[in-house]
């Protein structure tokens, strides 16, 4: 088994996810030990793959179908490597900066001609809006808050989303100040299946999924606005204001840096499905899927779950999430996985990523 389902159906040719919009911190709290052991990592964009280096493994193998996306994870190698981390913050679009070429210049030279090639053609937009600012999901979020934001909520109004506040002064200011109708018909139009298929994800992720995404997405946002804390949220930061203000995802922070600068050399980065990897006969002790298995049908999830079992070490974990379409341990292989409940709980209550209606934490038994 050596290729993906959505391998047929998506197009892997363009960066889709230009930055991480997982939660980096939750990953790898939910991985645990990690130190000496071989982990898996789905690429992205690769910071998840990056952070997971913060645990001490041996090595992270980092599997993606798109080329475009392991570009962006070569282009952030070379970045750790040639940049200060201001530099490294300004250039990824976290931090304002008006000198994002001459940085990007100076770290092309420090990566191959294939990463180089691809990421000249995209020059002018990464100057424009950092390296994390390229991709076509971040390109959606930038129409929504350039064109259609303003419509609904003043400056004054998004700028107080991020004023630090108790738990119940954060619900009464999204009851009462941000949960308008104008927003909730902005939520609706925007977030629909189909405006998000043609601008934001591939339309073939949403083969398996029921349901409103738009009623969903209106869900998660009262989620990041009350349950957590919107003054610590990066990801809510970036989709209101276009950058991350005054929190970092993990992999980016400064405390981090140098750890994942001097353990680079740990990554081993292939082309290729989850399916292709299992095919190779290694073994890993933690796996990071993304959310690969919400698009799956599920007769394929269930073989491919299966083929992972293969390739997992004793007590190894399997993370991942979910945002629309359910997916958890199939029913036939329940006497060889255990659900970390408690971990999953714990993690879900501090996802700063809240596109995801669940995350999943399992253990494949000894």
């Amino acid at each position: 088994m050596g290729s993906s389902e959505i391998e047929e159906k998506a197009d892997f040719d363009h960066i889709r996810y230009a930055q991480l919009w997982e939660d980096a911190d939750v990953l790898t709290s939910a991985l645990g030990d990690c130190a000496g052991k071989t982990l898996v990592s789905i690429c992205s964009a690769g910071d998840n793959a990056l952070a997971m280096l913060t645990l001490d493994p041996a090595r992270v193998v980092v599997l993606d179908l798109s080329l475009a996306q392991i570009a962006c994870l070569k282009l952030r190698i070379a970045a750790y490597k040639v940049l200060t981390h201001p530099e490294f913050i300004e250039l990824t679009g976290s931090r304002r900066s008006t000198r994002r070429g001459a940085l990007l210049n100076r770290v092309l030279k420090a990566t191959d001609a294939e990463t180089r090639a691809f990421w000249r053609a995209l020059i002018p937009d990464a100057e424009k809006h950092g390296i994390g600012g390229v991709g076509k999901f971040e390109r959606y979020f930038r129409i929504f808050r350039t064109w259609l934001l303003p419509l609904v909520h003043s400056r004054r109004t998004i700028d107080a989303v991020f004023v630090p506040r108790a738990p119940a002064e954060r619900q009464t200011f999204f009851d009462t100040r941000f949960n308008t109708v104008r927003w909730r018909l902005l939520l609706n139009i925007f977030f629909s299946r189909f405006v998000m298929g043609r601008m934001g994800r591939d339309s073939a992720f949403f083969d398996h999924v029921d349901g409103s995404p738009a009623k969903h997405v209106a869900r998660r946002i009262r989620h990041a606005g009350v349950t957590t804390d919107p003054s610590q949220n990066p990801y809510l930061h970036w989709i209101l204001k276009g950058d991350h203000g005054d929190a970092l995802p993990m992999a980016w922070r400064p405390e981090h840096y140098e750890t994942i600068r001097s353990r680079l050399d740990r990554l081993d980065i292939r082309h290729g499905s989850l399916e292709a990897f299992v095919s190779t006969g290694e073994k890993a002790s933690g796996f990071n899927l993304s959310d690969i298995f919400e698009y799956m049908s599920p007769e394929t999830f269930r073989e491919v779950y299966g083929s992972v079992l293969t390739a997992a070490e004793p007590n190894a974990r399997l993370v991942y999430w979910n945002m629309m379409a359910p997916r958890r341990v199939p029913s036939k292989y329940l006497d060889r996985v255990e659900t970390l409940t408690n971990i999953e709980t714990q993690q879900k209550a501090r996802d700063m990523a809240f596109f995801y209606s669940d995350f999943v934490v399992e253990e494949v038994q000894p």
